[in-house]
């Protein structure tokens, strides 16, 4: 299917496109915020500028839009049809980028966790991400070493 929209259209519109304080963020800050976490946003001296950046506990939270990062098995991940190769590319750049920034957080002692957001898509789902991301952070898995 061909684009309906002119280059200078579809320019215009994937420019508006948010990539901080967008409705998921908001929405699992909120839950978040309710249930007694504290935290800063987009911390530019961080590889990878985090959402949500929780120094007390040592743990960051990246909020990850379906299409750009690729979540596996999620019907949003889906490819568009027209400029296909430049869209598997720039697909691969994000996912590739965001394995890079993992990495490097990690590396520097911080304990990485993703939301995405299909799952927070509703008030159910974004409660019950909001709780599991919850305890991820205030109770890390033990390492048996």
């Amino acid at each position: 299917m061909a684009d309906f929209l002119s280059p200078e259209e579809r320019s215009k519109r994937m420019a508006q496109i948010r990539s901080s304080n967008t409705s998921p963020e908001r929405i699992l800050r909120r839950e978040l915020h309710k249930l007694g976490l504290r935290f800063t946003l987009n911390n530019k001296r961080l590889p990878g500028k985090p959402d949500l950046v929780f120094p007390r506990h040592n743990a960051i939270v990246f909020v990850h839009g379906c299409f750009w990062h690729r979540h596996q098995s999620c019907k949003v991940a889906s490819t568009p049809k027209s400029n296909t190769q430049f869209w598997l590319d720039k697909f691969q750049r994000n996912v590739d980028r965001d394995e890079r920034v993992i990495t490097s957080l990690t590396r520097l002692g911080w304990r990485v966790l993703v939301a995405w957001e299909c799952d927070l898509s509703s008030g159910v789902r974004a409660r019950e991400t909001a709780l599991r991301i919850a305890n991820s952070i205030r109770d890390p898995p033990m390492l048996l070493g």
